[in-house]
């Protein structure tokens, strides 16, 4: 296909010149740190798949945690166990310390079966947003079958926290995620995107939608595929690194920075290091806004309202 009007993508972005966010306060940065919550939401032959979990497991590579046709995998699930089990508390005993309020991307299911840890992340101030009903690729779900698993997604989060969902996350989303969230009509914001430093607006079957990029690359997830991280100090420095990227550039370019976590994953002592090196970091530096995507959203839709002209 050659480059005309009618090419779907768009390559160029903001381009040169990326408006002034105009952070609260003047921030150099935005820092939004995402827990991934979704243990008790990924696959299994008791939730009716035809094979187990084999994603993101504390051995990338190795047949003992691959995704078994069949059958329970145990192991796997013992993994996904810790997280739900131990890793949660410790992410968020260390951002009661560090006095931060994050993003959950949570899985609707996976809250249902813990409804003690998502009480406790709603009552702490954390942002509660959705990542579907459960953690699998939505290409494999009819249209019918994704609109239930929203609608039910955003009632289990409603369930177990008192609050509706405004943000939405597929993750292994399909071609029709963002058109259905965008018809839903109750989200400000959808994080299915990895293009850009800030937020922006686009089309979809004529509806805006503002996009609020997320991080595979400043993200634990690392730690689980192969060629990843192998301990926590590597994590830490490019977490470190990024930030002050960021805050260099932010003294006439401000940006935002997510920070993707998983309770299985950095939940574990030796990766909590890590995220705890990283916030003390952050917290030796002035002009930082630390924000829930709600947060961005909301000041996004306030200075940056969408524009039919521009779009």
């Amino acid at each position: 296909m050659t480059a005309t009007s009618d090419y779907p993508r768009d390559l160029f972005g903001y381009g040169p010149n990326p408006p002034d966010p105009q952070w609260p306060g003047g921030a150099r940065v935005a820092l939004n740190l995402v827990i991934n919550y979704e243990e008790g939401a990924e696959h299994t032959i008791m939730d009716g798949d035809t094979h187990s979990e084999g994603l993101m497991t504390d051995v990338p590579g190795h047949p003992t945690f691959q995704a078994v046709e069949g059958k329970r995998n145990l192991l796997v699930e013992s993994i996904y166990e810790y997280g739900a089990r131990a890793g949660i508390w410790r992410i968020l005993r260390l951002f009661e310390r560090y006095d931060v309020r994050c993003t959950v991307y949570a899985c609707g299911q996976a809250m249902e079966r813990n409804p003690i840890a998502a009480k406790a992340m709603a009552d702490a101030g954390h942002e509660i947003a959705t990542h579907g009903y459960r953690w699998i690729d939505h290409g494999e779900l009819t249209e019918a079958e994704e609109r239930d698993h929203m609608r039910r997604a955003i009632e289990a989060i409603r369930n177990t926290t008192g609050k509706r969902p405004v943000g939405w996350f597929a993750g292994r989303m399909s071609p029709i995620s963002r058109r259905l969230a965008a018809e839903e009509g109750g989200f400000l914001y959808d994080s299915d995107s990895y293009a850009d430093d800030l937020p922006y607006w686009v089309v979809d079957s004529g509806y805006p939608v503002l996009v609020i990029p997320y991080s595979l690359e400043v993200n634990d997830m690392r730690f689980t595929v192969p060629g990843g991280f192998a301990e926590g100090t590597q994590f830490f420095n490019y977490m470190r690194d990024t930030f002050d990227f960021f805050y260099e550039e932010g003294a006439t370019r401000p940006r935002m920075m997510s920070v993707g976590l998983h309770p299985r994953v950095v939940g574990r002592p030796g990766r909590a290091r890590a995220l705890q090196q990283f916030l003390e970091h952050v917290r030796q530096h002035d002009d930082v806004w630390i924000c829930t995507r709600e947060d961005v959203a909301r000041h996004w839709r306030e200075r940056f309202p969408y524009d039919p002209a521009a779009a």
